[in-house]
């Protein structure tokens, strides 16, 4: 794979309050930015959709932080969490109510060209999602 046309963003937030708002909004401008080719509409989607799932997960299961990275190479966005639990995602039963949730991991595992959760040396993990651009 070839690193040319690589662009990052990094992204820190601690205020859950508005944190997944936030990182929605990070994802947009960052793939807004993006030339050459540009992302198309459906990736976007796709892109903010993994984004806001992968937030909401470190931040209900993760310790209430995350930090987001987002890369961009000429065919594949990157799209990385960092938070301080070292507890992977796992697949659950989806709650049909809406109570417990369930759906998020599942949903990013299916929208992702590949996965990879990451224990870190000090303490918590890295979760990334691979998605076609």
């Amino acid at each position: 794979m070839s690193l040319t046309n690589t662009m990052r963003e990094g992204a820190t937030a601690i205020r859950p309050t508005t944190t997944v708002a936030d990182a929605r909004e990070r994802a947009r401008s960052f793939l807004e930015a993006l030339r050459e080719p540009a992302v198309a509409p459906k990736v976007t989607d796709t892109v903010i959709l993994v984004v806001s799932e992968l937030v909401t997960n470190a931040l209900r299961h993760g310790g209430g932080t995350y930090t987001l990275r987002l890369n961009s190479h000429p065919d594949l966005i990157a799209v990385a969490v960092d938070d301080p639990s070292p507890q992977a995602p796992r697949m659950r039963t989806p709650d049909l109510t809406g109570a417990t949730g369930g759906f998020g991991w599942r949903m990013v595992t299916r929208l992702a060209r590949t996965t990879a959760i990451i224990h870190r040396p000090s303490g918590g993990k890295t979760v990334s999602a691979f998605l076609t651009r």
